[in-house]
């Protein structure tokens, strides 16, 4: 029987096809495989394009919008009430809230200066040995921002007091580049309520790279200007008086709003509140304080619907009267009980306006100050 002979040789110095040729057959014979993409026709249909990152983030913002229309209509009417009342008020009455709204986000942000601090600071510059004067300042600059002056919208780094130094590297993180992407963002949302703009500049801070300094003050006096840029009488619009639940980060556009339109309802009633008890205090100290002559008795009793809280110096400051005459009226308003003493101390005392309740309401106590230690102030 005879053995048929192998098809392979055992000659490998002698191959039967080169690598080449074998390549060429393999490819030949790959059937089933798609050809090359220029040659495979294009019959699909067309799909959506892929939204970016910025248009998607406006429609977000504009879906929570639409859903919290009406809340945000009660908020909006509310505001507008609180801008009619600074309008026709005296211009004492927006440094008093621009006072206590600072102050509030300063506890807040953890910098946690009380009012009378503040107040010691904008008069008179003074602080104490264990004041951190920074902190003092940033406070002092949000008192400015929420007072008056250009809003952030027409001099970004004017009104943040920040810019590049001249000789910055060219591949440096630039300000200029972070807060341009900010406004832009800022300004593609025009067609938003300022409410509503307010809250997503407050909420895309830090992620335009603007909180790298970690003073959440700047993000939400900026807010507060935005959200009242079309009134008239209120430079700011209150996001701290009732409470920072407003300013909570977390969840979607929707949750945020939600909270940023309840806390500003809150703020809000809480500063008209507080406009109805000072203008009690003025129409009640201007009826008692009507037999007193000279010009120091009505110079201090605006200074005292001016500023929260207010000490000896800071009146002889602020009225330019003389140290006599102005302790000598301090005592008889105490006297008179339109105003009292929060200290309880002998030396660097502090009074503020004594409330009595409207219309025959009852009225709580007064919330408490923080320990004011003005021991530690130079006499």
């Amino acid at each position: 029987m005879k053995t048929q002979a192998s098809a392979l040789t055992d000659d490998f110095d002698d191959p039967l096809i080169t690598i080449e040729e074998d390549d060429e057959a393999h490819e030949e014979d790959l059937w089933f495989l798609p050809g090359p993409l220029e040659e495979e026709p294009d019959d699909l249909p067309p799909g959506p394009r892929a939204e970016s990152h910025e248009a998607s983030t406006l429609a977000d913002w504009a879906r929570a919008e639409a859903g919290l229309a009406a809340h945000l209509a009660r908020v909006a009417g509310r505001m507008g009430a609180l801008d009619e009342r600074l309008r026709r008020g005296p211009e004492g009455w927006r440094h008093r809230l621009a006072l206590i709204e600072a102050a509030e986000l300063s506890w807040f942000a953890g910098d946690r200066v009380s009012p009378d601090r503040l107040a010691l600071w904008m008069s008179m510059r003074l602080a104490g040995v264990q004041d951190d004067t920074g902190a003092l300042a940033r406070v002092g600059w949000a008192v400015r921002r929420l007072t008056g002056g250009p809003g952030p919208e027409s001099g970004f780094a004017g009104f943040l007091d920040r810019s590049d130094p001249e000789n910055i590297a060219d591949d440096a993180d630039r300000f200029a580049d972070r807060s341009g992407s900010w406004l832009d963002l800022m300004e593609a949302a025009r067609d938003l309520h300022p409410i509503t703009r307010a809250c997503m500049g407050y909420h895309l801070w830090n992620l335009a790279g603007l909180g790298q300094h970690g003073d959440r003050i700047e993000a939400a006096v900026t807010a507060g200007r935005i959200a009242a840029s079309e009134g008239k009488g209120a430079v700011f619009a209150p996001l701290a008086m009732g409470g920072a639940g407003g300013l909570r980060t977390g969840g979607p556009p929707s949750d945020r709003l939600a909270r940023w339109l309840d806390g500003m309802d809150s703020a809000t009633l809480t500063a008209m509140r507080h406009l109805d008890d000072i203008e009690a205090w003025s129409a009640r100290a201007g009826s008692v304080m009507a037999s007193l002559s000279g010009r120091t008795p009505p110079a201090l009793r605006e200074v005292m619907a001016e500023w929260p809280l207010l000490s000896a110096p800071m009146a002889e400051t602020l009225t330019g009267a003389s140290r006599a005459a102005v302790q000598r009226n301090l005592a008889w308003m105490e006297g008179q009980g339109l105003i009292r003493e929060v200290t309880g101390q002998g030396r660097f005392r502090m009074w503020r306006v004594a409330m009595q309740p409207i219309c025959g309401a009852p009225k709580g106590p007064e919330p408490s100050l923080p320990e004011a230690r003005l021991d530690q102030l130079d006499p």
